[in-house]
């Protein structure tokens, strides 16, 4: 797709391209092929996305982190995504921040998960420094002990994604579609989702967090903007991302296959 980036003395360079609004689905499929098929460095912006939609991780279960009924009720897109990482229910509340690099781009730093995540937690220390209490717990961003971005990852042979939805606002309502999961983080204590999560602008405007992101992003790399409308000539229009909608009929098997075990369940303690 792209020639290779020669070895210039100075900071690595860095693609920036923001958005706004844009669908997250679409989101996920540019980020895949830039990750599998770019050799450059990419950093995406994504200020909200229109619709709610919950997004899983490439090994989630639906049945055990969404409640189904409510999801087809209301007819909530489920998307799974080619990254690791937790269930989110995103919408125009939320911003994406996301980084894709080569496993060279950041000096001294090995392309495995807890190194990329530890880096993670310093980038975005700058971000917020003297703004609330801000520490990388587990895999999560937290002010304090309520959690405000959730983070996923995936690694190739020559290159990582590390991309974060940060909770700006949430709709309370849309938190009732995500089951407590069985596998949490340790400092979440049982809490269920309302008092476990917080919201960022309670502490930061979200402009400010935008360009507060860029900014240190410039202490890292060479940005260089590239409008979105500039990304089609350097994409690949034959690529077929793994990221995909799952469909309604997927959705109500996974429904009837609950409500069976239920049953069975019953009946096996009565």
């Amino acid at each position: 797709m792209s020639a290779p980036q020669s070895r210039n003395i100075g900071p690595p360079l860095m693609n920036l391209v923001r958005f706004k609004g844009f669908p997250i689905l679409q989101q996920l499929h540019l980020e895949e092929q830039l990750l599998r098929t770019s050799s450059e460095n990419w950093c995406i912006v994504n200020d909200g996305t229109d619709d709610p939609t919950i997004v899983m991780g490439i090994s989630g279960g639906a049945a055990e982190l969404l409640d189904i009924k409510s999801v087809l009720r209301d007819g909530i897109p489920v998307i799974r995504r080619f990254t690791g990482g937790g269930t989110v229910i995103v919408d125009s509340g939320t911003v994406f921040v996301t980084l894709i690099c080569n496993k060279e781009a950041v000096t001294g730093l090995q392309p495995y998960p807890r190194p990329i995540m530890f880096w993670s937690g310093l980038f975005y220390a700058k971000v917020f420094h003297g703004i609330g209490d801000f520490h990388l717990r587990e895999n999560d961003y937290v002010f304090g002990t309520r959690k405000f971005g959730g983070n996923a990852q995936s690694i190739t042979k020559n290159r990582w994604i590390h991309h974060t939805s940060f909770l700006w606002d949430y709709d309370v309502r849309n938190m009732a579609y995500l089951k407590h999961p069985k596998r949490a983080p340790e400092y979440r204590l049982a809490r269920d989702h309302l008092e476990f999560v917080c919201r960022m602008k309670e502490y930061m405007p979200r402009a400010v967090f935008i360009d507060k992101t860029v900014e240190v992003l410039e202490t890292d790399f060479s940005v260089r903007s590239i409008e979105p409308n500039g990304l089609a000539s350097l994409l690949n229009t034959e690529f077929c991302p793994s990221t995909r909608l799952l469909t309604r009929q997927e959705l109500e098997a996974v429904a009837f296959a609950s409500q069976v075990e239920s049953s069975l369940s019953l009946e096996t303690t009565s």
